[in-house]
């Protein structure tokens, strides 16, 4: 078989490959100008991206927080109203919220007046409370903090004062009310006095607690630092004990601002204990509703207040 014979046997077999379409070749031909002219492009892009905004919370999610928040609160009241409006329908010497209300207008349009000794409005009432608390829970402060790192600090001191502390901490503060007349001779500093001994409990066992969960191992370095007492109570201690601190104060405010109430229906003089009596005996029970509400709106001011505080001096445990 020669040569020529051979060539037009094989292209019988297999065919001549089809020329490219003239549109698939130009579109081939301009792939890579098209590539490299993006190329060229990206790092502009990159380098100046346009700005996006985050999408803001939706207005109905927004509002299904704000009545989550709003309504449970309200709804509450309301069932309180509801129910002390009820219970003054059904006594005729109990009076309903709306003649409690104008009552309030009434003794909140002058609270500062001065008609005697033990005739002056509210306001001087509320300070004159408030008063005695600051005074008597200062000093429970000054001497409670340092006995509670005292106690905490060293185990001889805390073997010999809880025996102490467990039968003096149940006992009621009124109970040593009367002690403090017979010491002081008089009503005032008495009630501080009873301010005293109830607001120092806590503020000695929490500030102990937190100086005994100081981890040993700071302890050990500051043995190996060869640091004195001073430094290891203002360094190292007190940074960790604070929350404990707090704690505590905030606990102990809460007990004074309810004892001083009951202490100074007993003792007398000015203050909002005095002023609930007072209203009492002059058969004005409406006023006795205000005070309620007022000593418990002081006293929440008063926890908000260390709470405040107490997040403000508070670590991180991220």
């Amino acid at each position: 078989m020669n040569t020529a014979t051979l060539t037009s046997a094989l292209g019988a077999i297999v065919p001549e490959a089809a020329p490219a379409h003239p549109a698939s070749a130009a579109r081939c031909e301009a792939t890579p100008a098209k590539e490299s002219d993006m190329a060229s492009s990206t790092p502009t892009q990159t380098a100046a991206p346009a700005p996006t905004a985050e999408p803001g919370t939706p207005f109905g999610e927004r509002a299904g927080q704000f009545f989550r928040a709003v309504i449970p609160p309200c709804l509450g009241f309301a069932f309180v109203i509801g129910l002390w409006a009820l219970v003054a329908m059904s006594s005729a010497d109990f009076p309903g919220p709306a003649k409690t209300f104008d009552a309030a207008v009434t003794l909140f349009s002058d609270p500062f007046y001065r008609n005697g000794p033990n005739d002056q409005g509210i306001g001087w009432n509320i300070l004159s409370s408030l008063k005695r608390v600051a005074v008597g829970f200062g000093v429970a402060a000054l001497v409670g903090i340092p006995m509670g790192f005292i106690i905490g600090r060293f185990a001889f001191m805390n073997s010999m004062l809880e025996p102490i502390i467990s039968i003096l901490r149940p006992v009621s503060p009124l109970a040593w009310l009367p002690i403090g007349l017979m010491v002081f001779k008089a009503a005032d500093p008495a009630s501080t006095w009873t301010i005293f001994i109830c607001s120092i409990w806590p503020m000695i066992l929490n500030t102990a607690q937190g100086v005994q969960r100081v981890p040993q191992d700071y302890l050990n370095v500051a043995r190996v630092l060869n640091l004195s007492e001073f430094k290891i109570i203002t360094k190292i201690l007190l940074p960790s004990v604070l929350p404990y601190m707090l704690t505590g104060i905030r606990l102990s405010i809460g007990t004074a601002w309810l004892v001083i109430v009951a202490a100074e229906m007993l003792t007398g003089g000015v203050g909002i204990g005095f002023w609930v009596w007072d209203e009492w005996n002059n058969l004005k029970v409406e006023h006795i509703i205000i005070a309620i509400f007022v000593i418990g709106i002081v006293g929440l001011l008063l926890e908000q207040l260390l709470l405040l505080i107490a997040r403000r001096f508070s670590y991180g445990t991220n």
